[in-house]
């Protein structure tokens, strides 16, 4: 079964989980929430919600959700931030991740939370990716987000760009080349995954002339990972790798920071997108935008990247059966 978690409660994730439970489905759900605030919540949606609390038969028929109640301190308002329920809603998180662990849920799928709300409650929270992690006791994951059309991975991840030269090194970086590539292989299916790999800086460098980072740290993890039998083709400039001509023989792009893959994506698929933490023991994904305090309560939500998200953990959870 899918362990869910709404993320911020007064933002557009419980409004999601709600609206997607209208619907009959084939695969369990439990979501790890406060059950109250869900109730409260379809309230103000006008929409039929039933709570069941039978984790061992998490129901799956229209209007009802199966919930591992995770009480907040406070009653939510749609819209608004409450540094007090910040530590129910890790609390939350961290249930969900304690089932996964426990074998209990195959798979975690995760609202958006707001990460300056836990900051000002005092928790030490950059991202779901990086307590996802410590979390699960893992020496690190990557992080991935898909679309019909492409798979892009980073390198770096929630880093001030001055910082990113100095944390892209060449172990970090085969690191998480290994974790794509196994990854790809595991939980998509694909016994000879195809990676592109950008480079750091304009034109890829420029032989030099433009930074060092790609013949000094880049182009040697590509070619020690190719002489190991990986596809690998890079450091590509990426102002050129994100065209038809490279993506149609890719399977996934390994970007070097945040901002230099992750607007291509979300051009490409905004609202479609899925967010995968790779290189952790169980299935991860989630959504692909923030907590859109404005739309909470109002039933404007768009469901596309939270439907994405639990189709795309499904998949993932079906290749790794088959691949096991």
């Amino acid at each position: 079964m899918i362990a869910i978690t709404p993320g911020e409660p007064g933002g557009i994730g419980p409004d999601l989980v709600i609206q997607a439970a209208q619907h009959d489905r084939s695969q369990g759900w439990v979501v790890v929430a406060d059950a109250k605030m869900l109730e409260e919540r379809a309230q103000l949606l006008d929409l039929p919600l039933s709570i069941n609390e039978d984790l061992e038969l998490p129901s799956t028929q229209a209007g009802v959700l199966t919930v591992l109640n995770t009480p907040l301190a406070e009653s939510v308002r749609a819209g608004e931030l409450c540094v007090n329920n910040a530590k129910g809603t890790l609390d939350a998180l961290d249930r969900a991740i304690t089932g996964c662990l426990e074998g209990r849920f195959a798979a975690l799928v995760t609202g958006p939370m707001q990460k300056s709300v836990i900051m000002d409650a005092g928790f030490a929270f950059s991202g779901h990716t990086e307590h996802l992690a410590e979390r699960s006791g893992v020496d690190d994951v990557v992080m991935m987000l898909a679309t019909g059309a492409m798979r892009v991975s980073l390198a770096t991840t929630h880093l001030p760009l001055h910082a990113v030269p100095g944390e892209l090194t060449q172990a970090l970086l085969e690191r998480r080349l290994r974790i794509l590539h196994h990854a790809m292989q595991r939980q998509f299916g694909l016994a000879a995954p195809r990676l592109l790999v950008c480079g750091l800086n304009p034109h890829a460098g420029e032989s030099g002339h433009i930074g060092r980072e790609e013949i000094d740290v880049i182009t040697p993890v590509c070619e020690k990972l190719c002489a190991e039998g990986l596809l690998i083709r890079g450091p590509l400039p990426a102002d050129t790798l994100f065209t038809p001509q490279y993506l149609n023989d890719a399977d996934a792009v390994m970007a070097m920071f945040h901002d230099q893959g992750l607007p291509v994506l979300k051009y490409s698929g905004f609202g479609s997108a899925v967010n995968i933490t790779l290189g952790l023991p169980f299935i991860r994904t989630s959504v692909d935008h923030g907590t859109a305090l404005d739309l909470a309560g109002t039933g404007k939500a768009d469901l596309g990247s939270f439907l994405a998200a639990l189709s795309t953990a499904n998949t993932m959870m079906e290749r790794t059966r088959a691949t096991a």
